[in-house]
C-alpha cells in the first residue's frame, strides 16, 4: 500500500488518463478528468504532493515507451499510474502477444523505481457490432494485465468489471471515453483502493429510456461524428494527440485548497 504522507504523482498513458471526456476549458488540453482529481484529493488529505500527467490522447504503447518513460522515472516518483494498450488492441492487426510484451517491460522499469504502481484492465465497452471483433483482444489484454499487475506487485484497478459503467451516463458521446460522471467515480475507486480519504459521491441514476427512434438517430450521429471519422485517421496514419503536449509535463504542487483549478487562473 502506498506510504503515508505527501510525494510525487506521475500519470502515464492516453486519453483514459488525459482526461478525455470531461471537458474543461481552463485546464490544460481543456479536459480535468480522474487522474487530475486523485492528485487533488491527495492533497487535500496532505499537503505537499507533487503531480505530472504525461497521457496523451491516441497514444499507443510504443509512444508511451518513447515519450513518456524515461521522463517519468526520472522524476523519482512515489505514485505511478499506468493505462496503455487500449489503442493498440483497437489497431487491426495487432497482436496481443506484442501488446503484453511491450506492456511488461514498461511495468517492469516502472516497478523498478520503488513506487506505488496502479494498473488498470481496460472496459469492454458494447456500442455496436461493428467493434464486436476487437472485445476478444480486449478479454485477452485484461487477462494479461491481470497477471502482469500480481507478478509485479501492483495495485490493480479492474476497471474492467466495475458495474457502474453499464450505464450510458458514465460515456461520452464518443462512447468510449468516460463521461464527468465517469471521471468522477473512476477517481473515487482509485482513492478508495489507494485508502485515501475523499469526498467524491456517485449517485446510481438510471438513464432515461430512448424510443427506437431516438436510439437510431442517436446512431447514426454516432458512426457520422465519431466512427467514421476514426476510421479515416487510421487509414491516414494520423490521431487526434499529434499535435498535443503532456498537461501537466513537470510535477507541479497541488494547491491543497482550490486543487489545480487554482493553477489555471
Amino acid at each position: 500500500m502506498m506510504d503515508q504522507g505527501p510525494g510525487r504523482y506521475v500519470a502515464l498513458g492516453d486519453s483514459f488518463t488525459e482526461g478525455v471526456g470531461d471537458f474543461s476549458k481552463r485546464r490544460p488540453n481543456g479536459v480535468r478528468g480522474w487522474a487530475d482529481r486523485v492528485a487533488e484529493a491527495l492533497a487535500s488529505d496532505s499537503p505537499g504532493w507533487e503531480y505530472a500527467n504525461l497521457a496523451i490522447r491516441s497514444k499507443r504503447l510504443r509512444h508511451i515507451i518513447a515519450e513518456q518513460l524515461e521522463p517519468a522515472i526520472k522524476m523519482e516518483p512515489t505514485l505511478i499510474t499506468l493505462y496503455a494498450g487500449g489503442n493498440d488492441v483497437m489497431d487491426f492487426g495487432t497482436k496481443i502477444a506484442d501488446i503484453l510484451a511491450e506492456y511488461e517491460f514498461m511495468v517492469e522499469r516502472l516497478a523498478e523505481t520503488g513506487a506505488t504502481l496502479v494498473l488498470f484492465t481496460g472496459y469492454d465497452v458494447e456500442v455496436s457490432p461493428i467493434l464486436g471483433p476487437l472485445r476478444r483482444k480486449n478479454h485477452a489484454y485484461n487477462d494479461g494485465v491481470r497477471l502482469i499487475a500480481a507478478k509485479y506487485g501492483a495495485i490493480l484497478v479492474d476497471y474492467a468489471n466495475f458495474s457502474a459503467y453499464a450505464t450510458s451516463r458514465m460515456w461520452g458521446p464518443d462512447r468510449l471515453h468516460m463521461s464527468k460522471v465517469g471521471h468522477k467515480y473512476l477517481a473515487a475507486r482509485v482513492l478508495d483502493v489507494l485508502e485515501v480519504p475523499h469526498g467524491i459521491t456517485h449517485k446510481n441514476k438510471r438513464s432515461a429510456e430512448l424510443s427506437v427512434r431516438q436510439r437510431a438517430k442517436e446512431h447514426r450521429v454516432w458512426v457520422t461524428e465519431w466512427v467514421l471519422p476514426l476510421f479515416g485517421r487510421k487509414l491516414r496514419g494520423t490521431t487526434l494527440g499529434d499535435t498535443l503536449s503532456p498537461r501537466w509535463p513537470e510535477p507541479v504542487r497541488v494547491p491543497p485548497r482550490k486543487g489545480l483549478k487554482k493553477l489555471t487562473r
